[in-house]
């Protein structure tokens, strides 16, 4: 028996037409809208800082700027609570954090970083907050305008637009400097941001079925409530931050890796960026078609599998050595078993949400996902000095079983898709 927001598993030519409707074309697009600001206050920013001569240390707290993203739940129950007078609860939001977003890129591109470093932060700051802004309604609006069963699908060609948006700002955006000034770089980059813009005046207005927030105190304090109201709140916070803690640590040392095993920074461009973007958006793709058939739950527990076996391909890799067909071999299970587990865990996450705060409680999860990043990521160093290149990854590998063993709690293989809509 299916949910009361599950439907058959499409098939054959009505699978086509899903993958090519209009909301999964929303989905797309907004991706790309939400990934193209990240690497413009990130790695481009920096480039552009170093040609100019501003000092190492100065750039390296830059990367201060990209705080919102990390507290973005802050100011989400406003999104939650106040419906702007144009087009609606969600994309009125997402209009108005679009068009300041377009003016913060480009006034970021009409800056002096060598006369004026401190101004180029203020304004890469308000850049990384109304990108944040995005990213709260987006995700709510995507909660909200696909059913349950499209969610999987949903969240993966979103993250194929957000990788094809990272990709056009970072390499695009780096290749066009060594033709005409990075002035004119994010001036391009800040027209870019039209498709968002065009996607939103085109695209329909979700249906408020749950309600929206009536008072400012209810939309702070009640998505908070509500979760934590739940039998298994904790247990999936935990779940949250364990599911790909095994692939965040193998990443954060990959590079040392690569380049300890003699591969050049050319290799490591060529096949890892360029070639494993192309994985990675592929897994996302592949893995929301699946989860069509397959379900949120059950993907979980097939692409947590195949997460946490890629992992343990980097070993395989210690063992053999520089090679490069070993290399985008890894390099295309792994991404491509990465984007398919991403995809399933966005679209989990986004089923969990309650719909009258759909961007609170999406984007306190979202944050919580951010957090293995960091913490993580930060012993990674030692563990390999101590373990060993073979060693660390199995370690990694392990590190996922704690993630699929709490699934049989909370996402058991037979059990329908989770939902926190009420009365379900």
């Amino acid at each position: 028996m299916t949910s009361p927001t599950e439907r058959a598993r499409p098939r054959g030519w009505d699978l086509v037409r899903e993958v090519f409707s209009p909301r999964m074309l929303v989905a797309t697009m907004m991706g790309f809208s939400c990934g193209l600001p990240l690497l413009l206050t990130g790695s481009v920013l920096q480039a552009w800082m170093t040609r100019e001569g501003v000092d190492l240390a100065v750039i390296g707290l830059y990367a201060l700027v990209g705080l919102p993203y990390t507290v973005k739940f802050l100011w989400a129950p406003v999104v939650d609570r106040f419906t702007l007078r144009w087009l609606g609860r969600r994309r009125g939001w997402m209009l108005t954090a679009q068009l300041a977003l377009m003016a913060a890129v480009a006034s970021l591109g009409l800056a002096d970083p060598a006369s004026y470093p401190w101004l180029v932060a203020l304004v890469a700051l308000l850049v990384t907050f109304f990108s944040a802004s995005q990213d709260i309604v987006v995700d709510a609006y995507r909660r909200e305008d696909l059913t349950d069963d499209e969610l999987g699908l949903g969240s993966s060609l979103y993250i194929g637009g957000y990788r094809v948006g990272m990709l056009l700002a970072g390499g695009g955006g780096l290749i066009l400097a060594d033709h005409v000034s990075f002035q004119t770089v994010y001036l391009i980059m800040a027209a870019t941001l039209l498709v968002g813009v065009i996607t939103t005046l085109l695209a329909r207005e979700p249906p408020v079925g749950a309600g929206a927030p009536r008072t400012l105190r209810e939309a702070v304090i009640d998505p908070f409530v509500e979760y934590f109201e739940r039998p298994e709140a904790v247990w999936i916070l935990v779940f949250i931050l364990l599911y790909k803690i095994g692939d965040t640590m193998a990443s954060a040392m990959t590079t040392p890796f690569y380049l300890n095993l003699g591969f050049s920074t050319t290799e490591i461009g060529a096949v890892v960026k360029f070639f494993g973007t192309g994985a990675v958006i592929g897994g996302g793709l592949l893995g929301g078609l699946l989860m069509l058939r397959l379900g949120i739950n059950r993907s979980l527990w097939v692409f947590g599998v195949l997460q946490a076996v890629s992992t343990a391909g980097f070993a395989w890799l210690a063992v053999v050595g520089h090679s490069i067909a070993g290399l985008a071999a890894v390099i295309a299970f792994e991404n491509l078993s990465g984007g398919m587990g991403t995809a399933a865990y966005i679209a989990y996450m986004a089923a969990l949400t309650n719909k009258k705060f759909t961007a609170t409680q999406y984007a306190l999860l979202t944050s919580l996902m951010g957090v293995p990043r960091v913490l993580a990521a930060a012993p990674t160093g030692l563990l390999a000095e101590w373990l060993g290149w073979v060693g660390f990854f199995v370690f990694c590998a392990l590190a996922a079983l704690p993630g699929l063993w709490l699934l049989r709690r909370l996402a058991p293989w037979d059990a329908p898709a989770p939902t926190a809509e009420p009365g379900t």
